[in-house]
């Protein structure tokens, strides 16, 4: 099943973060596409440096909630630390979206309850899959067309 992945990191070397994760997600999984790098202002939490955001595509026949357990041990690999909501981090991976699942519980909240509001995960998402759709909000070229810049 087709699952969108939003990758961050700001703490480190946030490129080597990145292409590693992406490497361990390429091991784990059928990664289909990947989209270019982007640096972005951070968004709420305290003042942190910036970050560089991407988002892939991968194929996966996992349950949702062990796809979650994946990307949560390649950040656990890389040294992410969970002290500070929104805080500066080593690494970030937010599964966005996987098939049609919508869910509520509380350990899995999918489409990502936010990812509608977030430019740092439409506009590399848009790069990469032109007519991608958020499940419950639309296109996401129409998400971003509203979004403040």
């Amino acid at each position: 099943m087709k699952a969108v992945i939003s990758l961050g990191a700001n703490l480190g070397n946030p490129k080597e973060n990145l292409d590693i994760a992406i490497t361990l997600l390429r091991e784990a999984t059928d990664v289909q596409s990947v989209s270019s790098y982007i640096t972005t202002d951070p968004v709420g939490g305290p003042e942190q440096p910036k970050y560089l955001n991407a988002v892939c595509i991968i194929d996966s026949n996992l349950p949702a909630i062990d796809l979650l357990a994946v990307l949560h041990g390649i950040e656990k690999t890389l040294g992410r630390e969970r002290i500070e909501r929104w805080g500066p981090r080593t690494i970030d991976l937010d599964l966005i979206q996987y098939a049609d699942l919508i869910s509520k519980a509380d350990e899995l909240t999918l489409p990502h309850p936010r990812a509608h509001e977030r430019r740092f995960v439409l506009e590399p998402w848009l790069e990469i899959e032109p007519d991608a759709i958020l499940l419950t909000h639309g296109k996401i070229k129409d998400l971003l067309e509203h979004l403040p810049a």
